[in-house]
């Protein structure tokens, strides 16, 4: 199999996937490294093929899922993390990312695609293993959110949510 062809297997397999799939998996299922599959995917990206890179893997992105979205600006200490995320998915959201303002580097930005509950417990899950610092403590605890829901109401209760435990900072 040469590379275009390939690169059109790997599309397949991500977009049929209902769930993210490791660099690891796809670099076994096409029988290459995962090296060839992080080249793969950059390819791909710059062919304007949006694959989304989470913590958990690869997704395509299917911009109909995210009907509407927020950016929410939020502060909490790294014990609420869980909290947070909870708080969002379980009133509709899907938290899409992670992004920071820093002085010196400017915005950093990570994909998290957290849509439910287990999503969250995995994430903290390797945070908590992987003894990992996150984004917003290079912020002294604030970041954004890109979160997605149904409605502009569900987005509007997942602000009055975040906003009861003193977690939303308004604009």
């Amino acid at each position: 199999m040469d590379g275009n062809e390939r690169r059109e297997k790997l599309i397949e397999i991500i977009a049929a996937s209902k769930k993210p799939i490791s660099g690891g998996e796809l670099a076994q299922m096409l029988g290459v490294s995962r090296q060839v599959i992080v080249q793969d995917i950059a390819l791909l990206r710059a062919s304007d093929i949006d694959i989304i890179s989470t913590t958990k893997g690869y997704l395509l992105y299917q911009s109909k899922e995210e009907r509407h979205q927020r950016i929410i600006h939020v502060k909490h200490s790294t014990e609420d993390i869980e909290d947070e995320l909870c708080t969002i998915v379980d009133n509709g959201g899907k938290v899409l990312d992670v992004h920071v303002i820093h002085e010196i580097y400017g915005q950093i930005v990570t994909e998290l695609i957290i849509r439910n509950r287990n999503d969250v417990y995995d994430f903290v899950k390797q945070v908590n293993e992987k003894k990992i610092t996150p984004l917003k403590e290079l912020t002294a605890g604030t970041h954004r959110h890109t979160i997605a829901a149904d409605s502009e109401d569900t987005l509007n209760r997942i602000e009055d949510a975040l906003r009861k435990k003193n977690y939303l900072i308004e604009n």
